[in-house]
């Protein structure tokens, strides 16, 4: 069985720091409707009551760089601390789908731009005292580049350029990447995507295949960072460091878009896509995010952990699974409360109710997953 040992803890809490605009022009900032920003403090003490000592957080590209080369780091910088101070280790994001206003994505500034920005971020997590420090560049580059370029659901809202989108957005993480490793010799990349499963019901050849397609675009990006597909884009192996798999409720469908019910043959149990990404790529594996909401939260966590545990018992090396979010967070569209978290909304104190039931399945899972409660000191 594999004994995993990159993360400080096995489970990990994700932070939302989403921050695209959306179609209507509205600008998210999860973290600031979350108070996570304001009670990060608190946020990593919360964690740390249930043995959870990393984390999933990110910076906001659009706060920081408010001018051309001009950084601000109030925003991040207190977070960074807090960290600090709490011993939790972080996994930042330093784009979340969201980038400064002056900035034309489709064009070589954004990848210059956003590569210099990245070396500065690195530059003071070293000056902060942290050597090698985890770095996810951007975050779902497949997935943005669907609901950016292809379907117009956020920025940069439009249609029938999503491949285009995807190039430009491997580009500017292997330029990022570059940067910080400029900066930290020693820095770590999670690159971070949807894991899925498409199938057809048809019996029709062409849309079986159609489907397949639909299946082996997941791997595009990851193929791009790689270098085997593009490799005008400079994509290496090494850029693919850690493979990073969100994975969650919805991500098995049939080509109409219906969801695969789990107790379908139809659907491939989740230990089997992770040993496809694991001989595809032949990398340590995090599940980056998953969660479920209200009361699925329980029943979906215990199936990831037992699929992952059958992983684990095949030698994957899936190196720790993030709940995310780990507190509940405002829908994107709505504004309503997303109930998906181990924590509850925070009070004026930044104090969090915990969601009990869940608090005891990772008590019961961690045994079984995670042998030493902590692998690892935290490396500053």
């Amino acid at each position: 069985m594999h004994q995993p040992s990159l993360f400080k803890s096995f489970f990990l809490g994700g932070f939302e720091c989403s921050t695209q605009r959306r179609r209507d022009g509205h600008r998210l900032d999860v973290l600031a409707g979350t108070r996570h920003d304001q009670h990060a403090s608190a946020d990593y003490a919360a964690l740390a009551q249930h043995a959870i000592h990393s984390v999933r957080d990110g910076m906001r590209w659009h706060l920081i760089e408010t001018a051309k080369g001009r950084y601000d780091w109030q925003s991040v910088l207190p977070m960074v601390r807090a960290a600090k101070a709490q011993r939790t280790e972080v996994i930042w994001d330093l784009c979340h789908y969201g980038w400064p206003d002056d900035i034309d994505i489709f064009k070589a500034e954004f990848v210059e731009r956003f590569a210099a920005y990245a070396g500065a971020a690195a530059r003071l997590l070293r000056d902060e005292g942290i050597e090698a420090p985890l770095i996810t560049p951007l975050n779902e580059i497949s997935f943005w580049a669907w609901a950016g370029g292809s379907v117009a659901h956020f920025n940069p809202t439009v249609r029938h350029r999503g491949n285009e989108l995807k190039r430009q957005l491997v580009r500017a993480a292997i330029a990022a990447m570059r940067a910080v490793r400029d900066v930290s010799p020693r820095a770590r990349f999670i690159q971070v995507d949807p894991i899925i499963h498409v199938v057809s019901r048809s019996t029709r050849r062409r849309d079986r295949l159609r489907a397949e397609q639909l299946r082996l675009e997941q791997f595009t990006a990851w193929d791009m960072l790689c270098g085997y597909r593009h490799p005008e884009l400079g994509g290496k192996p090494e850029y693919m460091d850690i493979m990073g798999v969100n994975y969650y409720p919805h991500n098995q469908w049939y080509a109409n878009r219906q969801d695969i019910p789990r107790e379908s043959p139809d659907y491939r149990p989740f230990h089997e896509l992770l040993a496809d990404a694991y001989q595809r790529y032949g990398k340590p594996l995090l599940i980056a995010e998953t969660g479920a909401e209200d009361e699925h939260r329980v029943p979906w966590v215990r199936y990831v952990c037992e699929q992952v545990e059958l992983a684990l018992r095949q030698h994957i090396p899936v190196e720790g699974i993030c709940l995310y979010p780990v507190t509940d967070y405002p829908g994107w569209e709505n504004n309503r409360h997303c109930r998906t978290g181990l924590l509850g909304y925070a009070n004026v104190l930044g104090q969090r109710p915990v969601f009990a039931p869940l608090a005891e399945e990772l008590a019961r899972q961690r045994p079984r997953l995670e042998p030493h409660p902590v692998h690892k000191a935290l490396t500053v």
